[in-house]
């Protein structure tokens, strides 16, 4: 892990970019303190249709009719 204050972080970013792509952690640190860290971003896949089958549900009383006083609320009356 390499450890760079705000002004070479600034200065040699691209380096760092560089660095941080193959692997390595960055931390920046401002005063000797750590502030952030540069790690390489996780490939996301593509979402899959059904993934989140199981995880959810929906109660029945979802499709119920809205009573009356709602449902002029939502028609605006």
């Amino acid at each position: 892990m390499t450890i760079v204050n705000v002004h070479q972080a600034k200065t040699q970013l691209s380096r760092l970019l560089a660095q941080v792509e193959s692997g390595e952690e960055v931390v920046i640190a401002r005063n000797g303190k750590p502030v952030a860290r540069l790690m390489r971003v996780q490939k996301q896949g593509k979402p899959q249709f059904g993934s989140w089958k199981g995880r959810i549900s929906v109660a029945d009383s979802f499709f119920d009719p809205l009573p009356e006083e709602e449902l002029a609320a939502w028609e605006g009356n």
